[in-house]
Formats: C-alpha cells, structure tokens, sequence
C-alpha cells in the first residue's frame, strides 16, 4: 500500500472521536443491562468507582483479541474508527462473530482454546499417545464455525465413540478427549476431567479421601467414576508393526469388580481401611441402573443425559467465558464451583447461567452480552477509588476496572503475525511448523496430579532472545523490498507519519510527543537512515509489554 493510502487512512483516527457513542441509543440484549445493573450494585455497595470507559481504539485492539486471537490490522483499525454510528461497538462483535471474513480465525482461536482446555497444551504430543490433536483440533474448529450449542457439543465429547484420527474408518474428532484418560487408573482422569471442566467441580483429592472443605465426598467420586467403567480407548497399530497409529474409543461390558455384570459394582477403600461399594450415582443423587452390559444401560449416555439436566452446565461455562474476557471468574479458580468456594455477584451469576439455558446455549449470544458490557467497556487504568480490586492481592474481583493479562503464546504469535504480515514464506504446512516451533518455547508444564500447565513470558533466556532476535522477529523488522516496514520506509512522507502508523498498527494508539522526539533522535544517531530507525520503533514496540498485555 502506498504511504499516501496509509497517511489517509491514519486520519481516520481523529482525536476527540473517542466516547462519541452513545450507549442509550443501540439496542443491546437484556442481559447487558442486566450486567451493568448489578456491576453498578455492586461497585455502590463496596464503596469502589469504575475507572473511566476506555478509549475506542484500545477497546478494539481487546475485542480482537478476546473473540480472534489478534488484534486487529492497520486497516480494520481504520475500518472502525470511520464508523460513527452509535452502535459501532455492538457492529463490530456482530461483524467477528457473524461475518464469513471472520469465520475461520474465529474457529481456529476458539478451537485452540479448547483444545488446551480439554486435552492440554502437550496433549497429543507425547510419546505413546493415543490422542490425535489435530482430530481434537477439527472437532472443535467445526463445532465454532457451526456455532453448535455449547450443550450439544458437551454431550459429544462424554459420549464420543469411534476412531481418534482422521481419515481413518469412523472418526470422530471428539473421542480424543477421552481416549487417554480412560485406559488407567481405571478411568479416574475422566471423572475429574468431565466433572471439573463441565461442571466446574474439583473432585481429584475425593478419589482418595474426603475433601475437609469441598461438600464432595469419597462416595461421589467413585459413583462418578463409575459412569466411565464401560469405556476403553482400544490401540490400532500402524500395520505390520507394533506402532501405534490411532486409537478407537468404544463402549464394552463391565463385568464389575465382584464378577456381577447384572450388578456391576466398583470397590474402593476409605483411609481407615473400610471398603465400600458404588455404582453410577450422578451428582444430584439420580441413580441408573447398575447393569454393566450396555445394551441395558450405557453409562456414559446416562451420564451425558444427566449433565444436560444440571445448573452446573450452566454455571461451569458462563465461569469459564466471563473468566475469558474479564480476567477473572465469579469464583477462584473458575472450575471449583459448590458452597465452599467464594463467589462475585452471585445473584447476576446464577442469572447470567439461567438466561445461558434459556437462549438455547448460544455461545455467541453469551459473547455479545460481555463484550457490551460496562465492566468490559472500562480502561485498564487503576484510579485512586478503585485501587482496592485487585484481584492479584487475593481480593475479591469487582471488575470497576480492566484487568491487564499477557496474551497467550497463540495470540502473541498471530498478533505478531498480522502486525507484520510476517510468516508468509513458504506453504501452508512450512508456516504451520514455524509456528508450532515458536509456540514451544512457551509452553510450561507443571507436574501436579491434575496435568496442569500454562503459558508464560517468564522472562527465561530463551524466550527472551526468542522476542529480542528470534527469526519471526528478524522477519517483522526486514526492511528487505516486498517487506512491511520496507514499504513505509522507502516511501515519501514525514517521520511523524510513519512512526503514527507503527504506534498504531501495534499498539492501537498514536504516539506521544515524547515518542516522536525520541524517533527524531534515533533518525539523527542512524544519520538519516530511515529503515534502520523504524527498525529500532518497530523492534521495540514489539518488545514493549504494551504490545504482549492485553489491556
């Protein structure tokens, strides 16, 4: 694009436009008034002021990120700051939501989300794994894109059967979810799994004895555990050989623990040695029958007819998205749910989970609703009568402001990417494997029980030299011909103009006058050089923890 074409484009950000909306004039759910509402309440009754309404290019540049995984580009910036009509906001979450552009980046980042959720950031990665992560990633990617009911797609991934690969006879995407936590253990990693990410209930220490606080009992685990003792994930070798291919999740008989298939019992032992018996008892105390033949009784469907029926569906994923786009959940951590657990604006969350039922599990709906929102619409900028919510220090969120969080290791990556447009050498599998090289150096895998890991600009030295000097960054800063930064830099026009048009590509925002003069020092230190000066503003936008924070 000519440097012309992106100057007129930068004019498009005109100072003053910021908070010209008028809010009363959209139609907006109910439900966002509903949040307001209660945040107001709220915020009244803990003697706390929201933070001023952030300015609406940085409210864009979080939307992106939330509902795409980037932010957005030079020219979707500009898209949005001509568009004065009072719902601008509401038209674009409509337009990442419902427009064909959009579809595919919004299935990708949402599969990816959930894949991390389900199956874990290494999982499918490991040796001997009989889980297939890019079957895991089609399912998900699919189900976004059909915007499928959040419902229906939780009954497939407890009830999946078929192969975990695909292209292979019977797959089906979502049995890989499953396919390594039912073999050991006798299929405990499933029951905390299903139990803690749909219905938001932490059960793993109840596999062994009571929990001191959490209303879950030994006995529960082990009924729930139960529903699981028909499943095993089944190898199928790559042939000729014994290398595992795939596996193939299916249902069989449980004879039981006692050699009782008409009564197929489980057994487990208290820690004073007691045994006791259990069978499939969901946690509500609704009991199925206890025949382990399933063609009487197929547990895993009982169990997935018994989920659709729970509150805690309900409240385990309005948790889980608020927790996405605001930072935090109503309780902490977001998946452990129950009288125990403190909760923020517990009447908004049971509505918010009731109205989730009612509006037939519309994921999208649920989106709309929080990114319209007054504490979504709030700067990240603590003020002096809301300094005391800070979650970080063990408070109780109260979302009168935006809590600034890193970008994961994907949005970074794909913020870099159309930031740059670097990336774009070679095929589509060459610029899948750089990525999936630079997402390595990210991940961080903890060693607990419950495989818990995350993501993390921790500041080690190879992430540091990865951001500093790593080939996606040498990419981003080429000034080479057919570049990005080397058509702004071998193009007429002022300093100011360019340097606006990196502030803005990358951060959303024009510089500040100190900024500028700092630009016009470097340009006099490289003796004129422009490509080399927009090389060190560009490298150290990138740099900047303005870039990596969502804010």
């Amino acid at each position: 694009m000519p440097l012309a074409a992106w100057v007129v484009l930068a004019g498009t950000f005109v100072p003053g436009a910021v908070g010209a909306e008028k809010p009363g004039a959209v139609t907006l759910p109910p439900q966002v008034e509903k949040i307001d509402l209660a945040m107001q309440a709220g915020w009244a009754d803990a003697g706390v002021k929201p933070s001023p309404v952030e300015d609406e290019l940085k409210w864009c540049r979080r939307v992106y990120l939330d509902l795409i995984g980037r932010i957005p580009s030079f020219e979707e910036l500009a898209e949005f700051a001509k568009d004065k009509a009072p719902s601008k906001k509401l038209n674009l979450v409509q337009k990442l939501l419902n427009d064909d552009r959009y579809t595919e980046e919004y299935a990708n980042h949402w599969g990816t989300v959930w894949t991390n959720v389900l199956i874990g950031r290494n999982g499918g990665m490991e040796d001997r794994t009989l889980t297939d992560r890019s079957g895991m990633q089609k399912y998900l990617r699919d189900c976004f894109a059909r915007n499928k009911p959040y419902n229906d797609m939780v009954y497939e991934l407890v009830t999946a059967t078929g192969s975990t690969k695909p292209g292979t006879e019977g797959f089906n995407g979502a049995t890989n979810f499953l396919a390594m936590k039912v073999n050991e253990e006798d299929g405990t990693q499933a029951t905390a799994a299903v139990s803690r990410i749909f219905l938001g209930l932490q059960v793993q220490c109840t596999q062994c004895h009571n929990h001191p606080f959490n209303q879950w009992k030994q006995q529960k685990f082990w009924e729930f555990n139960a529903f699981f003792r028909q499943t095993r994930a089944l190898r199928k070798f790559v042939a000729g050989t014994r290398d595992v291919d795939h596996a193939e999740l299916i249902n069989q008989d449980f004879a039981g623990e006692g050699g009782r298939p008409d009564q197929a019992e489980i057994y487990f032992q208290l820690r004073n040695g007691l045994t006791k018996v259990a069978y499939p008892v969901f946690i509500d105390g609704t009991e199925i029958g206890k025949s382990g033949f399933v063609e009487q009784v197929n547990r895993r469907e009982e169990l997935g007819q018994l989920m659709m029926q729970s509150p805690f569906l309900d409240k385990a994923i309005v948790n889980r998205m608020w927790s996405h786009f605001l930072g935090y959940g109503f309780t902490k951590p977001i998946d452990d749910l129950g009288p125990h657990s403190p909760t923020s604006f517990p009447e908004l969350f049971e509505e918010l989970s009731s109205d989730f039922r009612n509006t037939s599990y519309d994921l999208k709906q649920l989106m709309v609703w929080i990114t319209m929102s007054q504490p979504y619409q709030l700067s990240s900028r603590m003020t002096s009568n809301n300094e005391t919510d800070d979650p970080s220090q063990g408070e109780t969120p109260k979302f009168s402001h935006f809590y600034t969080r890193q970008m994961s290791a994907e949005q970074l990556f794909q913020s870099l990417a159309v930031a740059t447009q670097a990336n774009r050498k070679g095929s589509l599998e060459e610029q899948a494997r750089r990525r999936d090289e630079w997402m390595k150096q990210f991940v961080v895998a903890f060693g607990t029980d419950e495989g818990d890991e995350t993501t993390t600009f921790n500041g080690s030295i190879p992430q540091s030299l990865m951001m500093f000097n790593g080939e996606l960054i040498r990419e981003a800063i080429s000034t080479d011909p057919g570049s990005w930064l080397g058509s702004i830099a071998q193009q007429k026009g002022s300093v100011a103009e360019k340097v606006q048009i990196l502030f803005l590509t990358g951060l959303g925002r024009r510089p500040r006058s100190e900024e500028l003069s700092i630009a016009n020092q470097l340009l006099v230190a490289r003796k004129n050089d422009m490509g080399g000066m927009l090389q060190d503003m560009w490298w150290a936008i990138l740099n900047s923890n303005e870039f990596i924070f969502n804010h």
